[in-house]
């Protein structure tokens, strides 16, 4: 039973992965101050936009906050004497153009509470670890074997994501994590079947998933229990950092970050496949895969969340894949986020951007093969090759594992045609934003084709071409037509036997021709000479 709180009625269901953009629209003096007007988009909708308003001060503050990065952010400096200067206004305000451009394309610092509630204050006013603390501490009234040890501020991006170190009094000495997070817009299971699937979760005893150990679902938030790995995540191993530290230091600029040997490659990379799997046969989707995700527990990767997918929150990597209309699967999602993984255990970071078409030189071909077929142009555009496919490639199909044995999830027929529904409308979701998404880009790139330098000067050829054209077909019309004029006036016109012939009228035709104006045709045209 669950003892979560109700949300209230006509709740928004925000997706924090949809990028924020910010535009310096204007400045303002006034007594003592200069406040700049900012135009804020989520997304690709100009309608879905706003101002914010703020003093040079409170981006002072902003990047205060975010110097845990270790990234030396572009904020003009200080200035006491001559701030209200015109000229200096306009170069501090370009200043800060370029600042919030580089923490809006940033992949972590934007994607941080303090950038959203910088931008859109409306939205992320919550105090969420408040809300977290009520939330488990209801958890704690109605089971009393579970005790805090500690709050793990921001170790994971997920602003609506809160994390606890507890342990049992029954056991003192293990350690488990506590996760409350609030349910995301891809949330398509029924409150009854996602209580179902949550459940079958629990029950799980395989090799390659992270245990779960306790779950409670609302129809608001859900509340989580796993076992504490002291090790960290794949991406904390990969780093090399300390697993409870804030993620903005641990991942903005690690200094000691190094890729992996190709042994663990391997091993590594066919385990999480095996994972995969394992979810995909059973009807499950994932759509969350990546190495702050992977735990390593005594040389076996288990997939940690699992469950997200069910819960509806978006997936980290949202912001690339929406961009690329054939990873419009749960399947495809998980091979394209396999590749940014399979990436980051090979060079010892993400990749900047996909597609990825030049890869650092590294003494492992087989690895970086079967990167192409997932991270490369060519990928992108023809599709993602699948998860039994990968295991065969020589990279992954000689490696030997521990657990050698089939295994399967086992679902109820019920649950799993509920499963399916929602995996079919999780996929419609993504694959309508993507369609707006192509749209945004073509009108794009139009406007921008129509407002270039070379379409101008093309665009002024052609209409040169068009109105000499138009001025030779007037020209040969009044000729044709003047000639038709002047046969018609060497012709006799018909007479009776017993009449005279009448006198030729073809030098009065003539005349009257010549003392046309100028510029003027028969039947109204103009004559262009």
């Amino acid at each position: 039973m669950s003892f979560l709180e109700k949300p209230a009625p006509g709740r928004l269901l925000l997706d924090d992965t949809v990028p924020l953009t910010a535009v310096i629209e204007a400045s303002q003096n006034l007594q003592s101050h200069t406040e700049y007007i900012i135009r804020v988009q989520r997304g690709v909708s100009s309608e879905n936009s706003w101002q914010v308003i703020r003093r040079y001060s409170d981006f002072d503050v902003l990047n205060s906050s975010l110097m845990v990065c270790g990234i030396s952010l572009p904020l003009p400096p200080k200035k006491l004497i001559g701030n209200m200067d015109r000229e200096f206004i306009a170069e501090r305000q370009r200043g800060l153009q370029a600042y919030l451009d580089s923490i809006t394309q940033h992949p972590l610092i934007s994607s941080s509470l303090t950038v959203k509630k910088f931008l859109d204050p409306n939205n992320y006013s919550a105090n969420y670890t408040e809300i977290a603390l009520q939330q488990v501490s209801m958890f704690f009234r109605s089971d009393l074997k579970w005790e805090v040890l500690e709050p793990l501020k921001d170790i994971g991006w997920r602003i609506r994501k809160k994390y606890f170190l507890i342990k049992n009094k029954e056991q003192p000495k293990e350690r488990y994590l506590l996760s409350w997070v609030d349910l995301g817009p891809d949330k398509f299971l029924s409150d009854k079947d996602l209580q179902s699937a949550m459940k079958l979760l629990t029950s799980l005893s395989t090799p390659y998933l992270c245990p779960l150990l306790f779950s409670s679902t609302s129809e608001s938030s859900a509340l989580l229990i796993r076992p504490f790995s002291e090790r960290g995540s794949l991406r904390d191993h990969i780093c090399k950092v300390k697993p409870r530290e804030s993620y903005l230091k641990k991942y903005c600029n690690p200094k000691k970050s190094q890729g992996l040997e190709l042994q663990h490659i391997k091993l590594y990379g066919r385990q999480i496949l095996e994972g995969l799997k394992l979810l995909h046969d059973g009807g499950m989707f994932f759509g969350h895969l990546h190495t702050s995700n992977v735990i390593v527990d005594e040389g076996v990767c288990r997939l940690m969340d699992v469950e997200n997918g069910m819960l509806g929150v978006p997936s980290a990597l949202r912001p690339a894949f929406t961009q690329l209309r054939k990873i419009n699967t749960t399947e495809s999602i998980d091979v394209f986020c396999f590749g940014h993984l399979l990436y980051e255990m090979t060079y010892g970071r993400p990749p900047d951007s996909v597609p990825v078409d030049q890869y650092p030189a590294v003494p492992y071909t087989a690895v970086v093969s079967v990167l192409q077929s997932i991270l490369s142009t060519e990928a992108c555009k023809s599709g993602m090759p699948t998860v039994s496919a990968l295991m065969q490639t020589p990279l992954f199909s000689d490696v030997l594992l521990q657990h050698s044995e089939k295994l399967q999830i086992k679902v109820p027929s019920r649950l799993k045609e509920a499963l399916k529904t929602a995996k079919e409308s999780l996929e419609k979701r993504l694959q309508e934003e993507q369609r707006v998404l192509h749209q945004h880009r073509r009108l794009t790139r139009a406007q921008s084709h129509h407002g270039s330098e070379e379409e101008r000067k093309r665009r002024k050829i052609l209409a040169r071409k068009k109105s000499r054209q138009s001025a030779y077909e007037n020209e040969e019309d009044v000729s044709v037509r003047n000639n038709n004029n002047s046969g018609s006036g060497a012709s006799s016109p018909p007479t009776c036997p017993s009449s005279p012939t009448p006198p030729s009228t073809t030098g009065k035709l003539q005349g009257v021709a010549s003392r046309w104006p100028s510029g003027k045709s028969i039947g109204g045209k103009k004559d262009v000479q």
